[in-house]
């Protein structure tokens, strides 16, 4: 025993070897080293001829202890040294039997839980005695039938920690069947330190085999931690952990970490010792709580120590669509400013790609979001439609926002909670109030109970519902008067939500404030992540492994073992062998399935009766560790050193330098090749870069028509297939285009034709499309194009052939009908005729009608908003253009030239004012198109004046 260390010898007798050493010096100074060899002068050599050779009388002493300690060390070596040696832990006769825990908590400490087991197997193979080795972590197929000590080893080292709760008495019901009519020897139980339910049963089994000598081994658990709980609140991420109660204090500390293993924050636990029991909070923003994937206490290295978290943790993701046109450029009034200003900071906002509502939601469906606000959109393509319906039936939100595009649909829409009436509630008309509405507390029985609204939020607009006996049932939030302001409807596993006003402060001043913030955050906290994926199923759901976690808490790749895990409504399958905790379901949407439930607690192993005198030892901190590898390595070296001595001696050196000075060229030029031919294979190996790609075009888009078009200014008309209709409008547009070239700074290209079911439409400004009866319906496609060129920005002027407009409701002609259909599947704003006030009326003539081949007829256009005092403005928010004209004055029919500039068709009257109002009005429908309601500020202009004083 030296300094607390221990050695022992397997072979002593070998360590006589060293008396040995006195003979190898005198050997070795009998056999000197050969002597050196010099070059001498031709001369030199001449006057020495006739001396003898001579030789070294012995050898250097450094040399002689060198070569003396090599022997010395093989010696050592071949005794077979051993520090720390294990004393003999088991004695008498019969099999070995191991009970190991393998569980959870022991992968901290499992290098020394199979040192000791190691240890015990090597004692029983010198004395010949089987090993029953068993696994409390293990399924039926760990069988601990007696085997010879090696077989056990080999066993042993295949085994590791599982991420799993023991099961002790399954282990020991197996040890006790493989060794039935046989008594143990010794019955050594490596255990973790924990106890369990079924402890006491195992250790009555076990002690029915009667064994002769039972050892416990027990480790510290002090160290010991597990992580029940992760509550991702408002004000913190709070995570809760338990730890065996009464052991002493000592500080742990938890790391957050995202999905790319990179750390988001740190916090201390704060235990309870008495109770076992302990959190830590971690006050970091809640961008960054929301993007930790997992929560691990720092140097645990076990299973319990980490939570996982999953899709319904982290942030929602919501999908925003709006109504909206594209030219609506002023965010204040924006229906998606406020709504994103408020869930910006606690969710994932993603937006379509395109302004086609039939791509636009099915795409944004793929993408796995947990709501979907739809912006005053009052018509949904077939195709959004039916996507929307599967999305709330698989557990998505779907939230509505009013406006003018839904007041003006008409029919049953499913995708709203309760029957709406046509048209709004508004301060100065039919169903109105004579002042704005507040809004009432919210009720106890409301999803949105706790929610404090502010007296100074009102409402002076908005969509009613229809009265019916479960409206009550449905209504969320009301205001004073008793109407509802927000109604939601279940439908399957998700829910329908729908503000009866607008997301911008039009309707209402409740978007810019905190109520509103607060709702909006209630109900992305009531939906689920990853909708219509992995969480919340009412039904049973088996999902895949994806992730799982190994004995020491990483996540690795799921091992032949791990089944797919069952989901329900009622919570989740039990940790088990076949499914270990991790994440389970794919990179689109997973669930964690974790280890340790909330309530869970851990509690140090009580002594128990094994039928025999208890023999306790604890893991030994100092392991055993054999000399032999390291003794022939340090005699490999000192060889190594006398080879090099000796070379020395020789004069080896001094020629291998005389040979290098004498041909340096040479030297130079065989590294200068050697790096030469490593840059010639570096280059050869090197992958093949392109220089150059070839830009292939997709047959579907028309390069030299895209250049054409966006090279100058074209008006376009819908191609009907109809030759005359075409022609027709052809010829308007051409004798238009050239009337504005002669009239105004602007030089309109030649007009264009488009195929609405394939063209680009996004290259015109204006769209000219001629209604007919006989023309064939646009299919759903072409309409969904349409209905995406108008909120992008662009103008559609639909004119009915041969009939006379004056109202889009009632009795209506062929022609009218056809309009009808075709407006029917688009998301439009109510329309009204142009007022006398309207940038129309003065964007380039002063006009007071629209006339074309007819005059009988007005032009429809949006309608107006009205401003605060009730009044229309001559302009709609966001200083936008109607996305949508309608007439029956035929238009191109007063415009239409032949190639020498005469007119094809005759007016209704036989004045020639006519047709040049006609060509004013087409004028002014141009330049409104293209530069907007900007004469809309005239109507400020006074109020200017006043304020400059002049």
């Amino acid at each position: 025993m030296i300094g607390g260390l221990s050695l022992a010898f397997g072979a002593p007798f070998v360590l006589a070897g060293l008396l040995a050493l006195p003979v190898i010096w005198w050997l070795l100074k009998l056999t000197p080293p050969r002597p050196q060899v010099e070059a001498f002068p031709p001369l030199r050599i001449l006057q020495r001829v006739l001396k003898t050779e001579e030789t070294p009388s012995k050898s250097p002493w450094w040399l002689t202890l060198l070569r003396l300690l090599l022997a010395a060390l093989v010696i050592f070596a071949l005794a077979a040294p051993t520090l720390n040696p294990r004393e003999t832990v088991i004695s008498g006769s019969g099999p070995v039997a191991l009970l190991v825990d393998n569980g959870w908590s022991s992968g901290a400490n499992w290098d020394a839980r199979r040192k000791a087991a190691e240890a015990i197997i090597r004692q029983a193979g010198e004395t010949g005695r089987p090993v029953a080795l068993a696994f409390t972590a293990e399924g039926p197929d760990n069988d601990p039938a007696p085997i010879e000590a090696a077989t056990a080893l080999e066993r042993l080292a295949a085994v590791g920690p599982r991420p799993i709760p023991t099961h002790r008495l399954e282990a020991a019901k197996r040890l006790a069947t493989a060794l039935s009519g046989q008594t143990p020897g010794t019955l050594v139980f490596l255990s973790d330190g924990l106890d369990s339910a079924d402890a006491q049963e195992a250790a009555t089994t076990l002690a029915a085999l009667s064994p002769a000598q039972t050892v416990v081994y027990e480790p510290d658990i002090a160290n010991v931690i597990g992580l029940t709980k992760a509550d991702n609140s408002t004000e913190s991420l709070i995570v809760s952990a338990v730890r065996p109660a009464g052991e002493p204090d000592r500080p742990f500390t938890l790391v957050a970490r995202d999905s790319q293993s990179r750390e988001v924050g740190t916090a201390p636990v704060t235990f309870d010792t008495a109770k076992g029991t302990g959190e830590a909070r971690f006050d970091i923003p809640v961008e960054m709580r929301n993007d930790i994937a997992r929560i691990e206490v720092e140097g645990a290295a076990t299973a319990g120590a980490v939570r996982l978290l999953d899709d319904s943790f982290r942030r929602r993701r919501v999908a925003l669509v709006s109504g909206e046109s594209a030219d609506d450029a002023q965010p204040l009034l924006s229906p998606l400013y406020y709504i994103s200003r408020a869930l910006q900071p606690y969710a994932d906002l993603v937006r379509p790609s395109t302004a086609d509502l039939a791509k636009a939601i099915p795409e944004l469906l793929q993408r796995k979001p947990s709501v979907v606000v739809l912006a005053d959109i009052g018509v949904v393509p077939e195709t959004a439609r039916t996507a929307l319906e599967k999305f709330v039936n698989d557990g998505g939100y779907l939230v509505r926002f009013a406006g003018p595009r839904l007041a003006a649909t008409t029919g049953e829409d499913p995708l709203v909670p309760v029957r709406l009436r046509a048209g709004e509630r508004q301060l100065g008309g039919a169903m109105s109030w004579s002042e704005p509405q507040k809004l009432a507390a919210m009720s106890d029985t409301s999803p949105f109970a706790g929610i404090a609204v502010p007296d100074d939020v009102t409402v002076s607009r908005q969509i009613l519902a229809e009265p019916s006996a479960d409206l009550a049932k449905h209504t969320w939030a009301s205001l004073t008067d008793g109407t509802p302001l927000v109604t939601a409807r279940q439908q399957g596993a998700g829910t329908i939500v729908l503000f009866h006003v607008t997301a911008e402060a039009t309707w209402s001043n409740l978007p810019i404030s905190g109520a509103f913030v607060s709702m909006l955050r209630r109900i992305v906290s009531l939906s689920r992540a990853n909708a219509g994926g992995t969480q919340g199923k009412s039904a049973a759901e088996s999902l895949p492994p994806y992730r799982l976690l190994d004995g020491t808490g990483r996540l690795v790749s799921p091992g032949p073992e791990a089944q797919p895990l069952t989901v329900t409504a009622k919570g989740q399958a039990p940790v088990t062998l076949q499914n270990p905790p991790g994440l389970y379901g794919g990179e689109d949407g997973y669930v964690a399935h974790n280890l340790l439930a909330a309530d869970a607690e851990l509690k140090p192993l009580a002594a128990k009766d094994f039928g025999a005198a208890v023999d306790q030892r604890p893991y030994l901190n100092q392991d055993s560790l054999d000399l032999r590898p390291w003794l022939f390595a340090a005699a490999l070296v000192l060889f190594a050193l006398d080879a090099l001595a000796l070379l020395w001696l020789n004069g080896g050196f001094d020629r291998f330098k005389e040979r290098f000075s004498r041909r340096p060229a040479t030297s130079a030029a065989i590294l200068l090749m050697a790096l030469a031919g490593g840059a010639i294979l570096a280059t050869v190996t090197a992958p093949t870069v392109a220089l150059a790609q070839t830009i292939e075009h997709s047959d579907k888009f028309d390069v030299e028509r895209a250049i054409k078009a966006t090279a100058q200014t074209h008006l376009a008309y819908v191609e009907t297939g109809d030759a005359a209709e075409d022609d027709k409008s052809e010829a308007g547009l051409r004798g238009l285009t050239r009337y504005i070239a002669a009239k105004t700074a602007l030089e309109p290209g030649a007009p264009m034709g488009v195929d609405i079911t394939k063209d680009e439409l996004a290259f015109y400004p204006l769209i000219y499309w001629p209604i007919s009866a006989t023309d064939p319906m646009p299919s759903t496609d072409a309409i969904s194009r349409i209905d995406a060129y108008m909120k992008q920005g662009g103008t559609v002027l639909f004119d009915v052939q041969g009939d006379t407009l004056s109202s889009l409701n009632g009795d209506v002609s062929a022609g009218q009908r056809r309009l009808r259909d075709i407006l029917g599947d688009l998301d439009i704003p109510p329309l009204e005729p142009v007022p006398a006030n309207h940038v129309l009326t003065k964007a380039f003539y002063i006009l007071n009608s629209f006339p074309g081949l007819h005059d009988d007829s007005p032009l429809w256009v949006e309608s107006l908003v009205q401003d605060a005092d009730g009044n229309k403005r001559p302009a709609r928010g966001g200083d936008g253009v109607s996305s949508i004209m309608i007439t029956a004055n035929d238009f191109a029919g007063a415009w239409a030239i032949d190639d020498q500039g005469l007119f094809l068709y005759p007016t209704d009257s036989s004045d020639p004012r006519q047709r040049e109002m006609a060509y004013r009005a087409g004028v002014n429908i141009v330049m409104y198109v293209l530069t907007g309601n900007y004469k809309a500020d005239q109507v400020h202009v006074p109020a200017l004046l006043e304020r400059l004083g002049q």
